[in-house]
């Protein structure tokens, strides 16, 4: 069939990548998606992803969460979208491109956006079973099912692909080798001293790595898989799944079949408007285009302003690409890993200066001109400057080459802030974003937050490495403004809660108003507080409790006024004016004498039951007056509190482990009981959650916990700042393959680190992303001890382990606190008559009487057929 454009002019893009993709919404930009049909035809089964981050499938991303492209969009801009429907044959002459369903449409403009193909040295056996490329959604699924019955894989190349690739092998369980026929990992991008660094780090995880030597064969058995690799060097590797990422090649036969022109070495050849130079009507962006400065771009900043560039000119705007920028900073098997600029050092007479420290895995060198210019760099085990240095390539930093690249306490490193960069400065690569235009973003558009800057320019919004110094520029700008940037933690207090924590801890303060009437701002001073630092203050000594001799009971004296309402009576309010209760099931394990407690407690007080995603049961519907007597039967029956009304451990889940699964490798129940009863009762900033997998198959969606656990065959990985809810987040890998002890030390420090350092109400995924350093930094802390604090922080988290009380077996064995538990003081005995129920299901729901505006009530008329409603 023929799909014949009328009137409105039509692109087709053929390839939907990232730059793809970026290609649309660079359409959408410029109203060109109104004026034209679009039209993409794209040859994998799903949409544009972020093939970046391609390896984080492995730790738990599922496809969906690796989209780059949002259905409203596509619908919205009216573009015709086909997955899995290829361009196979383009006729210039006729301006028609022919898909592989037989659709043939019509274009006014072309825009080929084919990317490229992993290169697979031509060696014997190189198509056998159990050999993978490492490129797309689906090659990953594929290693993933093959590594189920394999043992020890091996990937051919030792570049970012190629890491990245042996990292997911390590993750699946392989034992990992990578194979590097350039004398050192990586060596596009760093040089031998950069990747002798690397070399040691990536050693100590575990991975074999082998340098100078190419693959000469893959050994296969007689039924055609895999066992084996022949060397340069004439030794054999036994392995059971090859993975090839010795490079791509620019994916470029649909143009050579069509005539148009192509590099020597592939590329579709263009011109500085990225139009092909055979074909005015055709243009080419990203891996599989030969940019006019003679390149081929496999970073994807370039492909964007590639794009970019396109939509400019087919939209009739001055645009250009002349070349990019290939600075990059990558984490690979968790070490940082960037260069910038002449990070090799090309221009003539240039000069080093190096900072190298073998023990620590650190490498830092700058290339600087002999006037002083900062030409580039490499960043090795510590990328923290990055940002700034590459914002500084081209021009002489206002402090010396070597004070830059100096560790703290070795020389007193320059701490270069955001007002030294000049405005032309690149900031964000990714979208070619100057500082000139974040200042603009401030100043300009109101602009307050590093969100709304994100907005507003774009910055931030791709590879993510920009957004710390976007950060300081945002609050610098603000601050040059005149307008103060308050950081206290409310009008009552003028320090941060950090600030209030250390302070609490130093001076043992163990009141809210000795705190406030010593250190709280002149005005707040003889006051009361107010709703924002009386319960912060309260987490604060609740968790300093027993270091600072102060009562962990929240209801205890003083304590008890700085609580909200849930913490005030030990339960969650509900919209309708009861109580939920929530007792605790550690690990989600459970007894069937607790269950039928619970089912007993629940009949007897007519409450509505659920199974909650966190593996435990929730009653709700109770009266307040009802709670002490509720809580009594379940004390009694051996249960305590689940503190779902706290900012405090919540649950710690489980799958079922080796006791009971095939594939699990460790006791996942046995520890998830452990940590929940270990860490129960511990305030912190903002509620913590937790989960507990028995294998890599993570039924217990452990990395989407604010501390996670992955058993592995060696031991347990640790995950941390995990987050679902409204804005999920996937937790980062702290430490991997350790032991019982190990784990528990590492998360006592973490916890602590956390709750001393976070602030107000801030879960552990956005502490993490704040904090300065982010996760290295709290990896420097936690693992190595950076700062000398564990033992402090053991120390505290022993002292919380050994005072813990529940704080329900307390409550109901002490009358003066009991008195609390009444809807009205003045008539203790009277229930609360707004809190009604109604019946649904064979359970109740509150009854929420309806506001009289007009709106009738619904019939039994208005019922769906199959309503459950009874």
């Amino acid at each position: 069939m023929t799909a014949t454009p009328g009137i409105t002019p039509t692109i087709v893009l053929v390839g939907h990548g990232m730059v793809g993709q970026r290609f649309l919404e660079a359409l959408a930009e410029r109203g060109l998606t109104r004026t034209h049909r679009v039209v993409v035809l794209c040859e994998e089964p799903r949409p544009a992803y972020d093939r970046v981050q391609l390896t984080s499938y492995f730790s738990g991303r599922t496809p969906e969460d690796l989209s780059m492209t949002d259905p409203a969009f596509v619908e919205e801009h009216g573009i015709e979208l086909r997955v899995g429907d290829p361009a196979e044959t383009v006729d210039r002459e006729a301006r028609e491109v022919t898909a592989r369903s037989g659709l043939v449409v019509a274009y006014d403009v072309l825009v080929l956006a084919t990317g490229s193909y992993p290169f697979v040295p031509p060696v014997p056996g190189k198509d056998a079973e159990g050999c993978f490329v490492y490129r797309t959604i689906e090659d990953l699924l594929a290693i993933e099912a093959y590594a189920k019955n394999a043992t020890t894989g091996a990937v051919v190349g030792g570049g970012l692909l190629g890491l990245e690739a042996a990292g997911a092998l390590r993750g699946l369980g392989l034992t990992s080798h990578i194979v590097e026929f350039a004398p050192r990992l990586m060596p596009v991008q760093v040089d031998e001293g950069g990747g002798a660094a690397l070399l040691r780090t990536v050693e100590e995880m575990g991975l074999s790595v082998h340098t100078g030597v190419g693959t000469q064969e893959i050994v296969v058995d007689p039924s055609g898989a895999v066992t084996g690799m022949k060397l340069s060097d004439g030794s054999e590797l036994a392995t059971d799944l090859v993975v090839f990422s010795a490079g791509v090649r620019p994916r470029d036969q649909l143009a050579r079949d069509s005539g148009l022109a192509v590099g020597e070495r592939g590329g579709i050849s263009v011109d500085e408007q990225c139009r092909t130079v055979t074909d005015p009507h055709v243009f080419a962006i990203g891996e599989c285009a030969l940019a006019a400065d003679g390149r081929v771009y496999g970073l994807v900043a370039p492909g964007y302003e590639q794009a970019e560039t396109a939509a400019a000119t087919i939209a009739a705007q001055d645009a250009s690409f002349t070349g990019a920028d290939l600075s990059t900073k990558l984490k690979l098997l968790g070490v940082d890993v960037a260069s910038f600029g002449d990070a090799h050092g090309a221009t003539a007479g240039c000069l080093g200066v190096v900072y190298s420290d073998s023990r620590a895995g650190l490498y830092k060198k700058l290339v600087v001109g002999r006037d002083g210019t900062l030409l580039g760099g490499i960043l090795v085990g510590d990328a923290e400057a990055y940002g700034t240095l590459r914002a500084f390539t081209g021009s002489v930093p206002p402090v010396s080459p070597e004070s830059l690249v100096l560790p703290a306490g070795a020389g007193a490193p320059a701490q270069l802030g955001p007002a030294a960069l000049p405005d032309d400065a690149v900031i964000c690569s990714c979208h070619n974003v100057t500082k000139g235009t974040v200042r603009g973003a401030v100043t300009e558009h109101s602009c307050t937050t590093v969100p709304e800057v994100k907005k507003c320019t774009r910055a931030g919004t791709g590879c993510g490495s920009c957004v710390k110094v976007l950060g300081q520029l945002v609050t610098a700008e603000l601050e040059a403004s005149g307008v103060e940037v308050d950081k206290g933690l409310c009008g009552c207090f003028a320090q941060t809660r950090e600030e209030l924590y250390e302070i609490v801890g130093a001076l043992r303060i163990t009141s809210f108003r000795e705190l406030l009437d010593r250190h709280g701002r002149e005005g707040a001073r003889g006051g009361e507080g107010c709703e924002v630092c009386k319960p912060a203050v309260g987490s604060i000594i609740a968790s300093l409790a027993p270091a600072i001799g102060a009562s962990g009971y929240v209801l205890e004296g003083e304590q008890a006024a700085l609580q909200d309402t849930n913490d005030h009576f030990l339960a969650n309010l509900q919209r309708n004016g009861s109580y939920s209760v929530v007792p605790r099931i550690p690990g989600g394990e459970i007894a069937p004498e607790k269950l039928i407690v619970i089912g007993e407690i629940a009949r007897d007080f007519g409450l509505y039951t659920k199974i909650t995603g966190g593996q435990r049961i929730d009653m709700f519907g109770a009266r307040v007056e009802q709670l002490p007597l509720i809580w009594a039967r379940l004390v009694d029956a051996g249960f305590e509190s689940g503190h779902a009304y706290g900012k405090s451990l919540r649950t710690v889940k489980s799958c079922v482990g080796q006791t009971w699964c095939r594939y699990g490798v460790q006791d996942s129940v046995r520890m998830a009981i452990d940590l929940e009863l270990r860490y129960r009762g511990l305030r912190s900033p903002h509620k913590l959650k937790s989960a507990v997998s028995g294998c890599a198959r993570e039924c217990a969606e452990a990395q989407s916990k604010d501390f996670g656990v992955i058993a592995t065959s060696n031991g347990w990985n640790l995950y941390v700042g995990g987050n679902g809810g409204a804005t999920p987040r996937h937790a980062d890998l702290l430490a991997q393959d350790l032991s019982d002890a190990e784990l528990v030390r590492l998360i006592d420090r973490f916890l602590m680190f956390y709750i001393r350092t976070a602030d107000r109400l801030e879960r552990t995924s956005t502490w993490l992303e704040r904090i300065p350093g982010g996760l290295d930094h709290v990896r420097d802390v936690v693992v190595h001890d950076s700062l000398g604090i564990c033992d402090e922080l053991e120390s505290l988290m022993r002292a919380h382990v050994s005072h813990y009380r529940d704080e329900w077996a307390e409550t109901i064995n002490d009358p003066e606190k009991l008195a609390r538990f009444v809807s009205f003081v003045n008539a203790p005995d009277t229930p609360d008559p707004v809190v009604g129920f109604v019946p649904e299901r064979d359970q109740m729901k509150p009854d929420l009487p309806l506001l009289d505006i007009g709106l009738r009530r619904p019939s039994e008329d208005d019922l769906l057929e199959g309503s459950t409603r009874r």
